[in-house]
């Protein structure tokens, strides 16, 4: 709209005195100028207005020519996206310009900075900073790594006359025992020492280096015992690949869980499958007996293995793990025994190393009841008895075999009948310490049928003549144990002497009836 201007008319001469009018402290004559709402309202007025104000006030200066915000033809102003990415990298670099700014603020004149390079939105390949500004990460020097001691060199020596410093200063050692912490093991924590300007005497040095030495023996010392030791429940990674290949072999078709855990052993039950010969059968349920290769619980136990001939001449000390796998395989040869004489045992399906799988003793994943949790009646109870006399008698005689740790804990109650369970330990009664294992399985016995209610029940020294077929009068037993230390020695003697076990037994097996 283009203005409209009204020009005021002169005004006219009115009356009143002459001097008014050319006084030169009297009030100027202006024009005034009226303007409408539109002109007042238009942004091309006030920058015609502008530019002549800064032309009158700075004459010498010429005038920019008017043009768009954003300059440049290689530049796509019409998209969204571009205008948006440009406003965003002015935004990213004002916010690194602030961080700069504090961290100026903060650091001052102190040796110690910190830096929010981290925090940074535009990186500084894409920044455009300044000269003074600097990059340490293109840099070949880290300013806040302390540097190493400079060693000395090979003459052993550096300055002259009174600043001759010599490789045995306090001050170069110390400084140098602190640069070798460095090379411990990475688990071991040292610290910036050299940051500190640590200085470390030879023996505090000596000792931290056999103290970290140690820590690393232990912690491969513990990684060893995780991998190789069955701590857990007697299942390592050596253990779970040998299930693995029995079930995928078909041979058990799956293992539900653990039944009983003890301290040499962990006993599974599994369902069996079927064998790859057609003459072994697999029973339906089976129980697989795991022992432990932890060491801890077999120091103790080697008296029950190196003295038996069968296994003597395989027995090391030097090599303890073998141990457990022939502690297995006795079991085995003990269980087999057993069942060619008809006592009731598990029957032996298969061994693989140190694990043994046997026949399941109860019915649907439920073992059978030991001797000691089961209520027998008095009847039960007597006829109990009766079978584990026969069965103490069978295993010696006919078998050749002591038990050697035979209480309630290790026969179990299943279709009305005792069954004999944990054989590993059992021996010959040619074993130098057989007549004393036979003998405290006779006091075991008796004990318990005698508390049991069962008045026909022996004591331990008429049982042991019972089951042995010795005919030991004696009448206490201190004198008792004395004539079966006195058996051992004699067959002792007599293994040193001809090299056999067979002093005291014929070839079938029956120990004769010594005279006294």
């Amino acid at each position: 709209m283009d203005p409209v201007g009204v020009a005021a008319a002169p005004p006219e001469a009115g009356p009143g005195p002459a001097w008014r009018s050319k006084c030169p402290w009297g009030a100027p004559n202006t024009t005034s100028i009226s303007c409408s709402l539109a002109d007042v309202m238009s942004e091309q007025l006030a920058k015609e207005l502008q530019l002549e104000e800064e032309n009158a006030a700075f004459p010498e200066v010429v005038a920019v020519a008017e043009g768009p915000f954003i300059t440049g033809e290689n530049v796509d102003t019409s998209s969204d996206l571009m205008l948006a990415q440009m406003l965003q990298m002015e935004f990213d670099r004002e916010y690194d310009a602030q961080l700069r700014r504090e961290e100026k603020k903060i650091n001052g004149d102190s040796k110690v900075s910190i830096s929010f390079e981290n925090y940074r939105k535009v990186h500084p390949y894409d920044s455009d900073s300044s000269e003074d500004e600097v990059d340490w990460q293109d840099t070949r020097h880290d300013p806040y790594r302390a540097d190493k001691p400079t060693t000395t060199p090979r003459k052993g020596f550096i300055g002259k006359g009174k600043d001759i410093t010599t490789k045995h200063d306090e001050v170069v050692c110390g400084r140098k025992n602190t640069a070798r912490m460095e090379n411990f093991a990475p688990e071991f924590q040292v610290g910036d020492g050299i940051g500190m300007d640590l200085k470390l005497s030879n023996q505090v040095f000596n000792a931290l280096k056999q103290h970290a030495y140690s820590e690393e023996r232990r912690s491969a010392r513990l990684h060893e015992k995780k991998e190789h030791s069955t701590a857990e429940k007697a299942v390592d990674p050596k253990t779970r690949l040998l299930l693995y290949k029995m079930v995928n072999s078909g041979m058990l078709e799956t293992i539900t869980g653990c039944v009983s855990t003890g301290k040499e052993s962990v006993v599974f039950h599994a369902y069996g499958g079927k064998s790859a010969t057609e003459d072994k059968v697999i029973p339906p349920e089976c129980a697989i007996k795991v022992f432990k290769t932890t060491l801890n619980e077999f120091k103790n136990r080697d008296k029950y293995i190196k003295d038996d001939y069968r296994f003597k001449d395989r027995f090391s000390k030097l090599n303890p793990r073998k141990i457990i796998r022939m502690w297995a395989e006795k079991e085995m040869h003990n269980l087999t025994r057993m069942q060619h004489a008809g006592i009731p045992c598990p029957q032996v399906v298969i061994l693989k190393k140190h694990v043994l799988v046997m026949s399941f003793i109860g019915h649907d994943q439920v073992p059978a009841p030991k001797l000691k949790d089961v209520t027998l009646s008095i009847e039960d109870m007597k006829k109990a008895y009766d079978q584990v006399l026969n069965m103490m008698q069978q295993l010696y005689k006919e078998c050749n075999l002591v038990h050697a740790d035979l209480s309630e804990y290790n026969m179990l109650w299943h279709d009305g009948k005792v069954w004999l369970i944990d054989v590993s330990q059992s021996v010959e009664p040619t074993h130098p310490h057989g007549l004393e294992f036979l003998f405290r399985d006779c006091r075991n016995v008796s004990q318990f049928f005698q508390k049991g209610g069962v008045a026909e029940a022996l004591n331990e020294r008429e049982l042991f003549n019972a089951v042995s077929g010795f005919n030991i009068t004696a009448d206490n037993e201190v004198d008792f144990q004395a004539e079966i230390e006195a058996l051992e020695k004699m067959n002792e003697d007599h293994v040193q002497n001809h090299g056999k076990k067979l002093s005291m037994f014929s070839s079938d097996g029956d120990p004769p009836i010594y005279d006294e």
